[in-house]
């Protein structure tokens, strides 16, 4: 009897030990919440499930990446506090970051940028760097990489052939000052208002027109609300891939590395999916009745300039020196 006993509580004792040992386990992942504004179908979705992808075959399952997509927390601006306070981890976020490091808004000013070339040299060089710095100091933001988007346009339902086309017109823009400030010198009427309300506010004729990256259109549906594109490239658009500063530094130097590669390629899909699917997409949108108009681009850059150079240098004169020296390095 006393051996059965013992017995019975040998088996009880390894049961015991063995559930711990998978408790542990399960304990010992990390689980990173990474959440962006844009639907499955985006490209933001695609090369975040690349990150995933990446991040848990490289870490042997150690890390674990929890997608929330299409605003499933928040717009923009609750994403970036809700990595202030820790309760996410990653976001793609883009313009809104200039509400928390004010420089940010010189990559925001329509027409700031000669070319993609001019961009990419800002974006990726001593610029970007300065206010990368910047933005972790003052708000617990670290950007890993910057993502490319493409150009912006305006959808609308009129021809908007010229700058004089946009008087009036009331725009749906994202909460960015720079933006702001430029549009209305402009003659439009801009409104700000989250990305997920937009659809809804075309449809019901609460605002005209929204102006975004082909793709970002496609993926919000724009060709059902509005009849027109017009290809003005007012600006290069990106999205940063950031981290919360309280995230990254309770990572050890291995899991760092891991996510920085991982980074690296979900940055290298991005940026070469984005320019195969833009024709597509814009194609596409053609074919299911929206016009495109080739506008007068040098009536918006003659009458945004001024406003540029001004806005430009009440933020930060010596940054901006360095984004007009940029210029076909």
């Amino acid at each position: 009897m006393k051996k059965k006993h013992a017995l019975y509580s040998l088996v009880v004792i390894f049961l015991s030990l063995f559930f711990v040992s998978c408790g542990n386990k399960e304990k010992d992942v990390k689980v990173l919440k990474l959440c962006h504004i844009q639907s499955e179908s985006d490209l933001w979705h695609k090369a975040s499930l690349k990150f995933k992808e990446e991040v848990e075959k490289n870490s042997d399952g150690k890390i674990e990446v929890k997608i929330y997509p299409n605003s499933t927390l928040g717009g923009d601006r609750d994403i970036v506090e809700g990595m202030q306070i820790g309760s996410i981890d990653i976001g793609l976020i883009a313009g809104v970051l200039s509400n928390f490091e004010h420089s940010f808004n010189l990559l925001e000013i329509p027409y700031i940028f000669d070319d993609e070339t001019h961009y990419k040299n800002v974006v990726n060089g001593e610029v970007g760097q300065i206010m990368c710095d910047r933005l972790r100091e003052k708000s617990g933001i670290r950007v890993l990489d910057f993502w490319d988007r493409g150009p912006r346009h305006i959808s609308s339902n009129k021809e908007i052939k010229n700058v004089d086309d946009i008087k009036g017109l009331k725009i749906r823009i994202p909460e960015i000052e720079a933006m702001k400030v430029v549009w209305e010198g402009l003659g439009a009427s801009p409104t700000t208002m989250a990305w997920g309300e937009v659809y809804t506010a075309l449809s019901q004729n609460v605002i005209e027109a929204e102006e975004n990256p082909i793709p970002f259109m496609f993926s919000g549906r724009m060709q059902e609300v509005q009849s027109n594109i017009s290809l003005t490239a007012h600006k290069y658009e990106y999205v940063t891939f950031s981290f919360s500063e309280s995230t990254w530094k309770s990572l050890n130097k291995d899991d760092r590395k891991i996510i920085k590669d991982a980074s690296k390629v979900a940055a290298e899909y991005q940026n070469e999916e984005v320019k195969k699917v833009t024709d597509e997409m814009l194609k596409q949108m053609q074919e299911d009745g929206m016009k495109v108009t080739e506008p007068d681009r040098e009536s918006f850059r003659s009458k945004a300039m001024p406003i540029a150079e001004k806005y430009a240098n009440s933020i930060d004169k010596e940054l901006y020196q360095k984004i007009l020296e940029s210029k076909g390095n």
